[in-house]
């Protein structure tokens, strides 16, 4: 890891601001996985967030509100957030959504096959729409014109905005992963 976490007691007013909230945020949303060390810092990209408040802040409002007013099925999200962490190879990302995608009723096997960079062959068609559309746009390509038109049929248009910046959004957090080295807890 190249940023220390940070302790509770060596943050100022705006970083002690951004902990309480993303803590509460963790607490109340984000389960299955290590985001604390026993010490209350902060660990994955909560780290660097806290670090860089004037990034942080704006980074932890979008994902919640990506979060708040979701209509896409969680396993869709979870997908696509797991198709995102493979692509950028980001090791914490990976970890924490395999967790969080077994949580809201992902099988093991569909979990382990997208986290190996592959698409399990037993997608819904939901499912399916959800990781094609992370695939593609992960890749940096732009989306086909007939999938925009199935995910916009099946998920209409607030959903397929809604995985378009779920993509997005996780393709920050990859980069943010990555950049700082950010690996899983207790794997250094």
């Amino acid at each position: 890891m190249r940023l220390t976490p940070l302790k509770p007691d060596q943050l100022d007013l705006v970083q002690q601001t951004l902990y309480h909230r993303i803590n509460k945020g963790i607490e109340e949303h984000l389960k299955g996985f290590t985001s604390k060390q026993d010490d209350g810092a902060l660990l994955g990209p909560f780290n660097p967030m806290i670090h860089f408040p004037q990034y942080g802040y704006a980074l932890w409002d979008y994902n919640t509100a990506l979060a708040a007013g979701s209509t896409l099925p969680k396993t869709v999200r979870e997908i696509a957030i797991l198709v995102v962490g493979t692509r950028f190879n980001a090791r914490y990302e990976i970890y924490a959504h395999e967790k969080v995608a077994q949580l809201v009723g992902l099988p093991e096997n569909k979990v382990a096959t997208i986290s190996a960079g592959q698409r399990p062959a037993d997608l819904t068609e939901e499912e399916g729409l959800g990781y094609d559309v992370a695939a593609i746009l992960s890749k940096g390509g732009q989306l086909p014109e007939l999938l925009y038109q199935l995910a916009k049929i099946k998920f209409g248009d607030d959903g397929l905005a809604e995985l378009v910046h779920l993509v997005g959004c996780y393709c920050l957090v990859s980069v943010l992963l990555n950049a700082y080295d950010i690996s899983v807890p207790d794997r250094e």
